[in-house]
């Protein structure tokens, strides 16, 4: 396991302070905020601590609310909703400062066979053909701004490589749908938990910014606020995010400050692991 991944994994785990009480350290990404997957990431983990291991998260829904501070520690409120004979629930508030930031219902389940079908995966290239994101961006590294230019391009516990290429300055208009691969940098142990914690993490690289391709504006864009608003992910079936992953992103709608943007992600054998949503605000200053 790489430093960085050594790192985010730890982060992760979280501290408990009192039953159904625990406390998160935050990263800095580079971000004006704090980064959304890391709070989604940490939410699960404090809501998957307080249920059997028999049973696995099979969806999570939250909402953004506030900021997070990358300053600040966050503690994380389960309620324990219900104990069911097949589902388990649970509601997860993040606290800053005494206020939410984000609160997210998550569901368990334990495995059982069922009815099965699925959508079949993009025909795209293998990751070993493609470079990395962050390779990519090595290249522009003077248009970065220095007091952000070390934690961008910094090694990174989650490597991902597109399928295709977008200039992070200068993009060009193109249709809303993009595909990367992802993995984390290393190996990891084999704990079901812990891997859907890192999915829900990674699941937020990426995905708002589909939403921007056919309007020809970046992420990066100093005249751009852009921030998650909510989130949801449902998890099919067992998979390592160890080995890489292919996200299908797609937007079918943006408007009023707002962008929709759909996601599915596969193994290498093309089955569909999990399914992600998210709407975000996409708003040009003026």
């Amino acid at each position: 396991m790489s430093t960085v991944l050594d790192h985010l994994v730890t982060l992760l785990s979280l501290e408990s302070i009192e039953e159904n009480l625990y406390r998160g350290r935050s990263q800095d990404l580079g971000f004006p905020q704090l980064f959304g997957g890391h709070v989604l990431g940490q939410a699960l983990s404090a809501a998957s601590q307080t249920v059997d291991t028999s049973r696995q998260v099979h969806s999570l829904h939250g909402y953004f609310l506030r900021p997070g501070d990358v300053m600040l520690p966050v503690v994380y409120e389960v309620d324990r909703v219900r104990d069911g004979g097949s589902f388990t629930t649970r509601r997860v508030t993040a606290i800053q400062k005494g206020k939410p930031i984000f609160f997210c219902s998550a569901s368990f389940q334990a495995l059982e066979p069922g009815f099965e079908h699925q959508g079949d995966m993009p025909d795209v290239p293998e990751p070993d053909t493609l470079a990395s994101e962050l390779d990519y961006i090595q290249q522009f590294a003077q248009l970065i701004p220095e007091p952000l230019r070390d934690k961008l391009l910094a090694p990174k516990p989650i490597e991902i490589r597109p399928v295709k290429m977008t200039h992070p300055f200068n993009p060009e208009a193109t249709a809303p749908v993009q595909h990367v691969w992802f993995r984390a940098s290393g190996e990891l142990p084999d704990n079901p938990a812990l891997h859907r914690y890192l999915l829900a993490y990674a699941s937020d690289f990426n995905l708002l910014p589909t939403s921007l391709l056919p309007h020809g504006i970046s992420f990066w864009n100093r005249e751009l606020q852009i921030a998650s608003l909510d989130h949801a992910i449902w998890f099919h079936q067992p998979f390592r995010v160890d080995d890489w992953l292919l996200y299908s992103m797609d937007s079918p709608w943006a408007g009023g400050a707002r962008g929709l943007c759909r996601g599915s992600i596969y193994n290498r054998a093309g089955q569909l692991v999990a399914s992600v949503a998210q709407e975000g605000l996409i708003r040009k200053r003026s």
